[in-house]
């Protein structure tokens, strides 16, 4: 996979044109634009729908055995592996994402088809015992035509999480990753052809999602939409998907809390608290974006926290040392100064960053704000970029009311040395996903997924496999008719 992919893949085709034109990419770290892509119009997405409800129905991918849908997914695990620093330069570039951190994750999707793959034949139904005489049981079959929307801070990540266990589960897959950074799902549409996965069941268009989003939510063909992105969007997918009663998974937006107790190991607290939300320059949704810290030892982890971020290293994503990149695209730098001088008007003080470095690409120095209240709009709403606010609390009731005092539920983190205190608060908090001692909360094996307008649905895990499938139950009467 040597060569950048710049072409659509529909119905086991390449394009390399489209109706939606040709998009020039800006590359974030040097703000010039490195490659073009066509982008998919409405009529891409109906042949590329057409396409997909056809091999649903003839290419036998959903009624092949497991051991043959697994194997297909091992090799396509396979080859990720063989291309994975390809790939890691691929999203490194497009995204702006520390090559370190792109490798990782072009890995974890290798583990992804992996896990899933290997999760084909122990996905089963169940056998009932009813009350007339026969046989019940129950089988879970596909959806049918899956539509995988997924963002721009973790293109490759994200394809690979909604993608292998549609497949594995014998759906037909039409990805659409954002019009700012397709280029790894494309590569990944490259390696499932050569893995062997049939015309028509794995589809890539790249396309922006103002023009072609509602038509392909809305199409009749799509029965099931698996959406990662901001919450205003997955609340439309919800009133657009309601009409023909669409399966959806929503992964939205999050205003995740990072509560540190004052019995906690501070220095561990402190020294993992700045990737937690400056990772991927803070666009990220599990982002511990409000630092919430007991009264007495707020003055100590401040100064901590403000030296371990000072120490981060900002700089070029192809560099082995960069910690934090650069931004996305100019808009989105825009976006983030706009909140921080509001989170000046607000009466906040910047207690680190808030300026651009004096070079090429789209950087922000990763900020710190004390000083606000947790009603400003810098404490509520979401940033998606690297600005952490940081507000002490007086007892665990306060930290849960502080940590609950948000529409989100995506994520968190609570330090305590506490045990019983952790499981309190760990239940207490209104998350999807939580951590204790550690920053670390998404796991392959384990489900994610969020609450309040943060979604529902959840990816990961074996419940990922259950969000493409419906269950259907089967009674055979023995001994005469069975009761409808």
């Amino acid at each position: 996979m040597p060569d950048i992919p710049d072409a659509l893949l529909i119905d086991g085709a390449w394009r390399k044109k489209a109706s939606g034109g040709r998009v020039g990419l800006v590359e974030p770290a040097t703000e010039k634009v490195w490659c073009e892509v066509p982008l998919a119009g409405r009529e891409e997405v109906d042949q590329a729908l057409e396409s997909a409800a056809r091999a649903f129905r003839e290419a036998e991918w959903a009624t092949a055995s497991p051991q043959h849908r697994a194997s297909t997914l091992f090799r396509l695990a396979g080859l990720i592996r063989e291309h994975g620093e390809d790939l890691a330069v691929l999203e490194s570039r497009n995204v702006g994402k520390p090559i370190g951190d792109a490798r990782a994750e072009a890995l974890a999707g290798a583990s992804c088809f992996e896990f899933y793959a290997g999760g084909i034949s122990r996905f089963c139904g169940e056998t009932i015992p009813v009350s007339a005489r026969g046989f019940d049981y129950t089988l879970r079959v596909p959806l049918g035509v899956v539509a995988a929307i997924v963002p721009w801070n973790f293109p490759f990540a994200m394809a690979c999480w909604k993608s292998a266990p549609a497949l594995a589960t014998g759906n037909a897959v039409l990805l659409k990753p954002a019009s700012l950074t397709p280029l790894t799902a494309l590569a990944l549409g490259q390696l499932a052809m050569e893995a062997g996965i049939p015309r028509g069941i794995f589809q890539v268009i790249a396309g922006r999602g103002s023009e072609i989003g509602d038509h392909l939510v809305s199409h009749p063909m799509t029965r099931k939409i698996a959406f990662t992105g901001e919450t205003a969007t997955g609340a439309r997918i919800l009133k657009l998907a309601a009409d023909d009663i669409k399966r959806v998974s929503l992964e939205l937006g999050g205003k995740s809390p990072n509560i540190i107790f004052a019995d906690a190991d501070l220095e561990a607290a402190a020294a993992a608290a700045p990737l937690a939300v400056f990772g991927n320059t803070g666009q990220d949704c599990c982002a511990r974006s409000r630092v919430l810290v007991e009264a007495p030892a707020y003055d100590a982890f401040l100064e901590t926290f403000v030296e371990a971020t000072r120490a981060l290293v900002v700089g070029d994503p192809l560099d082995e040392a960069t910690q934090v990149g650069p931004m996305v695209s100019a808009g989105q730098r825009e976006r983030v100064e706009g909140y921080i001088e509001l989170a000046r008007k607000e009466g906040g003080r910047i207690v680190t960053g808030g300026d651009r470095p004096r070079t090429p690409g789209y950087y922000l120095s990763p900020t710190i704000v004390d000083g606000l209240d947790s009603s400003a709009r810098v404490c509520q709403e979401e940033i998606f970029g690297p600005v952490a606010c940081v507000m002490p609390f007086g007892s665990e009731r306060e930290a849960v009311e502080l940590a609950n005092d948000t529409e989100y539920g995506l994520s968190g983190s609570v330090w305590t040395r506490d045990l019983e205190r952790a499981l309190r608060v760990a239940r207490a908090v209104e998350s999807g996903v939580l951590s204790v001692n550690t920053n670390s909360s998404v796991y392959l094996e384990a489900p994610f997924g969020g609450l309040k307008r943060s979604g529902f649905g959840r990816d990961l895990g074996m419940e990922a496999m259950r969000l493409y499938t419906e269950v259907k139950n089967v009674f055979i009467s023995v001994g005469g008719a069975g009761e409808s």
